[in-house]
């Protein structure tokens, strides 16, 4: 898998490209993740890569032509292009899972007052990662790519991945450690049991109550 990122802020990505799974996904060769300052492309003298809204309004505008000539620089004919902004579907585990069979991904970042809204012809999906303002696009961009990174194949164990939140639309189960006895809070009973049927009807309830509880909307 490739997956090719365009942002203004290249170190940004430093530490997180160089930590737990993700830099061993790369060191064995699973992703290649490159990340690509799109003021390179720029065509002015001072390499500026925004400018002042048309009509008025607050803060600066990216321009079209850097970020439209490196994603032509970038892509292939199996590269599937991604704007990240809250104007785009929000993200969740089913796209996570669609994203992960995808051979080559260019991640947009924005900053500033966000694109011209012309961009929009170039991309192939616009994703939003919540009902919320972030500074730039480099957040949501990390988030998409250790979602998806850790469904490729023995990235993790498979057993990991199919007890997880998110899968048949619930949350994942109450889990605990020792000691059993903390502070007068107390392990059910029943993880203690042995009982491996027991358990497993347990955590299947436990499941639903828990999605009930805390994420109401997932139920259907």
């Amino acid at each position: 898998m490739k997956i090719k990122v365009l942002t203004l802020f290249p170190e940004l990505f430093n530490d997180f490209l160089n930590t737990s799974i993700i830099k061993r996904c790369i060191k064995e060769k699973k992703v290649k993740i490159q990340i690509i300052n799109f003021r390179d492309y720029s065509k002015q003298k001072n390499k500026q890569v925004d400018e002042y809204i048309y009509g008025g309004g607050p803060g600066m505008l990216l321009m079209l032509q850097p970020i439209v000539d490196a994603i032509k620089a970038n892509k292939t004919k199996n590269t599937h292009v991604i704007l990240l902004s809250p104007h785009g579907k929000t993200y969740n585990q089913i796209k996570a899972t669609e994203l992960s069979k995808k051979t080559d991904i260019l991640l947009i970042c924005g900053r500033y007052e966000g694109f011209d809204e012309r961009l929009n012809e170039y991309v192939d999906e616009i994703i939003s990662i919540g009902n919320y303002v972030l500074m730039g696009g480099e957040i949501p961009a990390m988030g998409i790519i250790e979602s998806t990174v850790r469904l490729l194949d023995k990235s993790i164990s498979s057993k990991s991945l199919s007890d997880e939140s998110f899968n048949d639309d619930l949350l994942d189960y109450s889990s605990y450690t020792a000691p059993v006895n903390f502070n007068g809070s107390k392990v059910p009973s029943v993880l203690l049991s042995g009982d491996h049927k027991k358990i497993l009807t347990w955590r299947k309830k436990d499941r639903i109550d828990r999605t009930k509880k805390h994420r109401p909307d997932l139920i259907k």
